[in-house]
């Protein structure tokens, strides 16, 4: 890794330190809206997290040739789960738990990304 992307690394880690603290620090399950909205989204950056570190791990398992496929699929995956999510959510963009569905739908696309990338990783690009 050159020290440009080595710092950057560091810096997007350290940030989503930032954010994850934030979001626990309000966070209390049962709570007001604001809190239970807070636990969601650091339920979501949880998720997020371990995706991307499994994600990172099957592109270093794949080959060469198969690492351009995966790139793309999960890009696709990434912008389909917001879209997903933020249809999903619509009619709740009003109310003030609507960061806590949306949040709550994304952690759920997350958690699910996990089998395909399992997929990725044992059996190479689906057919």
């Amino acid at each position: 890794m050159t020290g440009t992307r080595a710092a950057l690394a560091l810096v997007l880690c350290l940030g989503g330190a930032t954010a994850w603290a934030q979001a626990g620090s309000a966070c209390r399950a049962g709570g007001t809206v604001e809190e239970t909205n807070a636990c969601a989204v650091q339920s979501y950056q949880r998720a997020d997290t371990a995706i991307q570190i499994l994600y990172g791990d099957v592109m270093r398992a794949l080959s060469a040739h198969e690492r351009p496929a995966l790139r793309q699929d999960h890009a696709a995956w990434q912008r389909e789960r917001v879209t997903h999510c933020k249809q999903a959510q619509r009619a709740a963009e009003s109310r003030p738990e609507w960061p806590r569905l949306y949040h709550e739908c994304l952690t759920a696309q997350t958690e699910a990304r996990r089998d395909a990338l399992m997929h990725w990783l044992h059996h190479g690009e689906k057919p």
